[in-house]
């Protein structure tokens, strides 16, 4: 696949999942791409992590699992695209939406917009509720402004692990880089967990995601930042001074750096101490600005998301015009 392609696969996917996003009728019959891939991370979890083996080779076992998920799923999404491209753009465009469903522009957006309507219908109790469909940690041990920064910080994080990353490497490695991106990520989520089951075996998955979630978290963090001069009421400054300030002290190598833009362009507080079960997690605050955040802090970080999946759209867009007039 040449450079054009790939960026015109981008370019054309992220049209089309903000759109039309994943039909729910066709989730309910063939599930997801995602959940395929969680399936065979189940059968490897399953028959690869034994309880009696040390701590090393339960290590060895993640890697080797993490190895053979990435075979797998570059091997089927190499085929699928080779057979896809020999039917020219009409390929081209199925690829596309096959593409799409790897990007979760749309899906987040509604999440998070369903906590905004939570707390304003349901108050605490409704808006628990629904924060409890986007975050890990325990929603009864969340005030009002506790699940509005859970929001905006999920909205933030999954903004580029949910959209920048995918579309990062769907852009440099066509549809097999964007799944292959997908499945480490989804490894990530379920096995990547410093629990007694997964600290060693899923040691592997949780340093790759870290690895390959690195350029995007970068790039997130500066979408942000460059949204939020052409968002009302945001500041692009001081998105730029929390970044510098904060990105690196959050727990995460890379989850610091969209949240603490998010948290400077809104003039918010963001991250800090929170609880996940019953373990609470002492982390720095990104940002400065007050920690009361309401479900109108919400909507302005939605404001502020599509301005910068516009943005990323319109790069992609641009780039994909540069490369194919140079191509010609």
């Amino acid at each position: 696949m040449t450079p054009s392609d790939s960026l015109l696969i981008l370019s054309l996917a992220l049209a089309a999942e903000a759109a039309f996003g994943y039909p729910h009728r066709l989730y309910t019959w063939i599930g997801h791409p995602v959940t395929w891939i969680g399936r065979l991370i189940k059968r490897l979890d399953r028959d690869l992590n034994r309880e009696g083996w040390s701590f090393g080779r339960r290590r060895a076992a993640g890697v080797l699992a993490l190895q053979l998920l990435l075979a797998v799923t570059g091997a089927a999404a190499w085929a699928l695209e080779a057979a896809l491209l020999s039917f020219g753009l009409a390929g081209i465009a199925i690829l596309a939406l096959l593409s799409g469903t790897l990007i979760a522009q749309r899906s987040l957006h509604d999440h998070v917009a369903a906590v905004s309507k939570g707390l304003r219908v349901g108050g605490l109790a409704g808006g628990r509720t629904a924060v409890s469909m986007i975050v890990g940690r325990n929603p009864q041990s969340l005030d009002e402004a506790g699940v509005s920064r859970a929001a905006i910080e999920s909205l933030a994080e999954n903004f580029s692990d949910g959209i920048v990353a995918p579309a990062f490497w769907l852009g440099l490695g066509g549809p097999a880089g964007a799944a292959l991106y997908k499945a480490t990520n989804t490894a990530d989520s379920m096995i990547g967990h410093r629990t007694p089951r997964h600290e060693a075996f899923g040691w592997a998955a949780a340093r790759f995601d870290d690895l390959v979630n690195l350029p995007a978290s970068r790039l997130a963090a500066l979408l942000i930042i460059v949204a939020a001069a052409f968002t009302s009421g945001a500041s692009p400054q001081g998105a730029w001074r929390a970044v510098r300030r904060d990105a690196s002290h959050h727990r995460s190598p890379n989850a610091g750096w969209p949240e603490a833009s998010m948290a400077g362009a809104l003039g918010l507080r963001l991250a800090g101490p929170r609880v996940y079960g019953d373990m609470r997690v002492e982390d720095r605050w990104m940002g400065d600005g007050r920690a009361e955040a309401h479900a109108d802090d919400i909507d302005r970080a939605l404001a502020l998301y599509r301005t910068a999946c516009a943005l990323l759209f319109a790069f992609a867009a641009g780039l994909t015009l540069l490369v194919w007039a140079i191509a010609r």
